[in-house]
């Protein structure tokens, strides 16, 4: 069983260290902004490195902040345990040579010396009086003059100090006896710095192995960064060697992630400006052939035009103001294409097809004398721009119109598909022969009779018929499984779930 002392002072569990503070944590000063030429990947490493360091600076300092404050309160513990020994021995102990009572201070140190062996960070020194009477271990420390002052005013009133030695710094404690007319101490010297020395032991290891470990992650980073940014590398030289004649590079894709999807989209804007370059060369090679001719027909006129000879004048400006009509219908033509890519070319609004379908077979009908039908209508409302769907769909009358003759059947009508509708327009004309199917969509593109048949047409029709209706969302195509004359199609999407509102019933009354 423990018992307190009787006499003496112990020493508080914890120490108040005036060096030990907590350290006032500080907002680390923001790094220094990179040069402009620096790389990314220069940046990257910077970053990683900067963070990596300031996070093992930071925790070796809380290591070590926790470490030292554990090796005070070990040394504390230590120390109370010695008084703790003493104390009982001083209660309950006796003398073994005589079997009573310690019969002096001198006595009761010098056992306590004996039965006690102190730990290589410590020393225990009996104090009797003024001086020191006994220790253990030998040391010269208690016969330094430095020591003596520091522990005398502990021999009287108890407690702790520092001294700084020239072995390091030491904790001195004492815990006071007094028998009678006689008073002594105990005196526990531990030397601190050995257990500081084993810290900064560790410390140094714990900064060795970080800065290793720093500089693998650095290493690690290079290689990681320069994998990871080497497919931008490959964007800055592709963009680099991609001029206005040559857009035919593209990214290798690989992998799938972010640097990856930025490589297709890539390639998709290299993809969009290539058939966009593609088609303005085209359309302008193309619209300078169409107006080479007219051009041609002009200046050949105005050049061989006999002034003096009215009549002579009358029909050369007969013949020239309908070429100057056929170059403005190709000008016409050619805004209205270019405007089907701007935004805002369509004014969206639902439109009743079964109505527009009737209202534009009534106006085909002055196109020409054909037999005009409606071959059905679908009864849905769909959102789209109703001048424009009206306007393609004249354009296939028209062209329907041309194809075939007095009395032949052109017919209109729409119907829904899935989620589309579908409007159509059919002749029973010669058809188009399979090898002009595709390019009579493309801009400037006419079968090969066709100049024949249609010498003052430009091959734009259904390229404007086409544009509406990809400007809707849809397309338009010739029908292949129709083999009467020609069927073309112009599809205009439905909004993704649309559900057609039930219409009312009209009531019926009886007379």
């Amino acid at each position: 069983m423990t018992t307190a002392p009787t006499t003496g002072t112990m020493i508080a569990t914890t120490m108040t260290n005036p060096t030990m503070t907590n350290p006032t944590t500080t907002d680390p000063e923001p790094a220094t902004r990179p040069r402009s030429g620096a790389s990314v990947r220069v940046r990257i490493v910077a970053a990683i490195s900067l963070l990596v360091t300031v996070t093992l600076v930071g925790a070796g300092i809380v290591v070590y902040l926790i470490e030292r404050q554990r090796l005070d309160e070990q040394s504390v513990e230590e120390v109370n345990q010695e008084f703790a020994e003493f104390s009982r021995l001083q209660t309950a102990g006796t003398d073994p040579e005589t079997g009573d009572d310690f019969a002096s201070i001198g006595r009761l140190l010098t056992i306590f010396l004996q039965r006690n062996v102190p730990d290589d960070d410590e020393l225990l020194v009996g104090w009797v009086g003024d001086e020191p009477e006994v220790w253990f271990p030998d040391d010269a420390l208690v016969r330094d003059d430095a020591f003596l002052d520091a522990a005398r005013p502990l021999v009287a009133d108890g407690g702790w100090t520092r001294l700084e030695t020239r072995d390091g710094e030491v904790l001195i404690a004492s815990q006071q006896i007094v028998r009678g007319a006689e008073s002594g101490a105990l005196i526990v010297v531990l030397y601190l710095d050995e257990d500081r020395a084993e810290l900064f032991d560790t410390m140094r290891t714990y900064a060795i192995v970080s800065f290793l470990s720093l500089l693998l992650l650095i290493a690690i980073a290079i290689w990681q960064s320069g994998r990871l940014l080497a497919p931008l590398r490959v964007v800055r030289e592709t963009a680099d060697e991609i001029t206005e004649t040559d857009l035919s590079r593209r990214l290798p894709v690989t992998g799938n992630d972010d640097i990856t999807a930025l490589t297709r989209t890539f390639n998709g804007m290299l993809d969009r400006l290539d058939n966009a370059f593609t088609a303005q060369r085209q359309l302008l090679d193309d619209a300078g052939h169409e107006l080479r001719t007219p051009l041609t027909i002009l200046q050949g006129h105005l050049e061989l035009l006999d002034s003096g000879d009215p009549v002579e004048v009358d029909e050369t400006r007969t013949l020239l103001l309908d070429e100057v009509d056929r170059m403005a219908r190709l000008v016409d033509d050619l805004i209205l294409l270019a405007k089907t890519e701007r935004p805002g070319f369509l004014s969206l609004a639902p439109v009743d097809a079964a109505e527009l379908t009737e209202a534009v077979a009534a106006k085909a009908a002055g196109l020409g004398d054909r037999a005009w039908s409606v071959d059905g209508v679908a009864d849905v409302t769909v959102p789209a721009d109703q001048q424009r769907i009206t306007q393609a769909l004249l354009q296939l009358a028209h062209n329907a119109v041309k194809h075939t003759g007095p009395g032949d059947a052109v017919a209109l009508g729409s119907a829904r598909e899935g989620d589309a509708v579908l409007f159509w327009v059919r002749d029973t004309g010669p058809g188009v022969a399979p090898e002009d199917r595709s390019r009579i969509f493309e801009r400037f593109g006419r079968a090969h009779d066709a100049d024949d048949r249609n010498p003052e047409g430009f091959g734009l029709g259904l390229s404007i018929v086409t544009a509406i209706a990809r400007a809707h969302g849809g397309d338009a195509w010739l029908d292949d499984d129709y083999d009467e004359g020609a069927r073309f199609v112009l599809s205009v999407p439905l909004p993704p779930g649309h559900v057609e509102p039930t219409r009312p019933q009209p009531v019926l009354q009886e007379a």
